[in-house]
Formats: C-alpha cells, sequence, structure tokens
C-alpha cells in the first residue's frame, strides 16, 4: 500500500524532475531556489552546472547534504519568522545584483509563501505573521491565502523578477496549487512581471497530475483496477471526507486515488495535526467497520502542517469511542499517534499538494 503512494511521491521528485528539465537550458550565471523542494531542486542544477552560484531559501531540515558551494538559508513554514525576511531580503539582493547580460535560472517550489519574504515598507515581521496565522485559521484556500500575502510583499506576483536587470530568466516550478498557476505557487514568487524587460521562459515540472497517475500505474501494476483517479479535494475536510467515504464504503476491489488540498478550520487552540491527519480520521469515521479497506492520506511534501508526520494511515478498525473528541478539538494527530496510525516520511523533497490513495482488496 505504501509503495503505491511512495511511487506517485518518487515520481515528482525534486531532483529528478529538475534534472530532466535542465538538459537542454544554457548554463546560467545564478541559480536561485525557493520552497520546500529548493535543495533537491538545487541539488540537481549543481550536478548539471557544477559551481555555479546558488543560493537556497528552504524549510528547516530541507537543506542537508548540498554541495559545499551553494549558500542555504532555512526559515520556518507554515508560520514565517525572522530567518523568513533574511530569506526574502537575499533573493532580491541576489537576483537585483546581477549583470546586464546574465542568465538566471530561478527554481521554485510550494512553501515560499512562508519561507521568504521581502515586506513593503511600513510593515513588520509582526504583520505577516499575524496574517499567516489568521489565514491558517480561516481555512481559506491557497488561491486565496496567496492573494492576500502578496499584499504586504515586494518579492511575490512578480515582484522578484522585475529587480532582474539581465538578459534571461529561466524559471522552473513544482507546483503545490489547483490550476498549476504559476502566479499563486510561492503567491507568484516565480511570477514574471507584467512587461518583463529581459527574455523569459518558464515550465511546470511537476504537479498532483504527474503524481496520481504514477500512484495509479503503481496500483495497476499491483493488480488493481483504477477506480478513481480524480484532482477532487479542494474543500473543507470535513465535505472531502464525506464525500469520498461515501464513495469507498461502496466501492468494490481496486483502488481509488485523489489530489489537492483540503482546508480546516482551525479552533482559537488547536492540538496536534494538520490537514491530512485531520482528513485521515474524518475518513477514519465514514469508513468505520469496513473490512479490506486502506487509505493512506499525505502531504506529499512529507510534512502535515507543524509536524513531522505526513499524514496516516487509516483501516475500517481506526475509528474508536473518544476518536470524535481528538477531531473536534483539531487534535487528530494525537489520537492516530496513540492508534500507531501515523505516516512519517521525512522531506521528501517535492511538494505537489496531497495524495490520497485508497485500496479494497
Amino acid at each position: 500500500m505504501q509503495d503505491i503512494w511512495y511511487a506517485g511521491v518518487s515520481a515528482v521528485d525534486g531532483y529528478r524532475a529538475t534534472l530532466a528539465a535542465i538538459q537542454t537550458i544554457e548554463q546560467p550565471d545564478q541559480i536561485v531556489a525557493v520552497g520546500k523542494a529548493a535543495g533537491a531542486m538545487a541539488h540537481a542544477a549543481a550536478e548539471r552546472f557544477g559551481t555555479v552560484p546558488c543560493l537556497v531559501v528552504t524549510k528547516d531540515g530541507h537543506g542537508h547534504d548540498l554541495p559545499t558551494h551553494i549558500k542555504v538559508l532555512e526559515a520556518s513554514h507554515p508560520v514565517p519568522d525572522a530567518r523568513s525576511l533574511t530569506g526574502g531580503q537575499a533573493l532580491r539582493e541576489t537576483v537585483q545584483g546581477m549583470g546586464t547580460g546574465s542568465r538566471l535560472l530561478l527554481l521554485v517550489s510550494g512553501g515560499a509563501s512562508s519561507l521568504a519574504e521581502d515586506l513593503v515598507p511600513g510593515k513588520t515581521l509582526d504583520d505577516l505573521a499575524t496574517l499567516n496565522r489568521q489565514l491558517l485559521a480561516e481555512g481559506l484556500d491557497i488561491g486565496a491565502m496567496n492573494t492576500q500575502r502578496r499584499k504586504l510583499s515586494r518579492i511575490k506576483g512578480g515582484g522578484l523578477l522585475s529587480c532582474f536587470p539581465g538578459e534571461r530568466a529561466t524559471v522552473l516550478a513544482i507546483s503545490d496549487v489547483p490550476g498549476d498557476d504559476l502566479g499563486v505557487i510561492g503567491s507568484g514568487i516565480g511570477a514574471l512581471p507584467d512587461r518583463p524587460g529581459f527574455e523569459a521562459a518558464s515550465t511546470i515540472i511537476a504537479s498532483n497530475a504527474h503524481a496520481r497517475d504514477a500512484a495509479a500505474r503503481a496500483a495497476g501494476a499491483a493488480g488493481f483496477d483504477i477506480l478513481a483517479n480524480e484532482e477532487t479535494m479542494h474543500d473543507d475536510y470535513l465535505t472531502v471526507a464525506s464525500r469520498i467515504g461515501q464513495r469507498l464504503c461502496t466501492m468494490p476491489k481496486g483502488a481509488m486515488i485523489f489530489g489537492g488540498e483540503p482546508t480546516v478550520v482551525l479552533p482559537d487552540q488547536p492540538g496536534r495535526g494538520g490537514r491530512n491527519q485531520a482528513l485521515a480520521l474524518a475518513l477514519a469515521r465514514e469508513i468505520a467497520g469496513q473490512p479490506g479497506l486502506t487509505v493512506i492520506v499525505g502531504g506529499t511534501d512529507g510534512t502535515d502542517g507543524p509536524t513531522n508526520a505526513a499524514g496516516a494511515i487509516v483501516t475500517g478498525q481506526t475509528w474508536t469511542a473518544g476518536a470524535r473528541n481528538y477531531l473536534d478539538r483539531a487534535d487528530s494527530g494525537s489520537f492516530l499517534d496513540t492508534a500507531g496510525a501515523l505516516l512519517v516520511t521525512g522531506p521528501t523533497g517535492t511538494n505537489v499538494m496531497d495524495l490520497v490513495i485508497a485500496i479494497k482488496d
């Protein structure tokens, strides 16, 4: 079961996707990578282009084991901290300081909204952190969240590349948003300005669809009929659980694969967990008592909210008395940990939203 989920995640690995995409790209003068998959993407670029100067801004624990010539700045996610401002300033100064005939390779992945910021005059880290906590608590979708974040930023929504004085910018992005819109990924940190004064090319090199299709191939190779392969999880997690749960309870032998990014409205004092752990426990309630049914719910980046788990693996036996109290308190992680149901993967080197695999045998 986990092999099928991992097959989906491996297909959108930042290292492999980037290495494949840069084979025909002319050597840049500067590489900049930002997001949760920035380390893996920069590693591929270093293998192809050697010791070209490279700046990486990524999440804590995601920038290890890179070549020594790469400058790594780590910051907080999902709520920004002072290091996020350091990272954002470094991005702007690096891009702004390039020569007039220079070439830039910009590698973008999800998480950049929190990890790197350069605030407009008059705004502070407290303003940024307050906004992010508010957005996370309100359960808005990623597009609505990033629209609000861009209002405080000098580098989002095309701002970063508006500083570029060079000749050509190439943007490669791993998408963690519906529709794979470069203007939404990382709040548009890799988006082009309205009238760029340079040659530009941008490509989405990995997405949720790529991960789902790879998981479907793996499930098919394991002998399961593919009953669903859909990006249908862009809604409140309880609504998603109810909608998917009804289908799971009546599915014949086979596999259903779902992708997307559900939302969660948090109470004032939330417990432990993230949206995937919340969705997993809500699905456990929906499928309670169902024999032969296993569901794996995980964030493809390997982290679910402010926890070290990617999500959880639940069955018809996971839901027990008392579980509802954990679900209502946004403390799903505590229940799932006690049940031995957490999915812990560590950083995966990618980020293409969430992936759900349901197997009925």
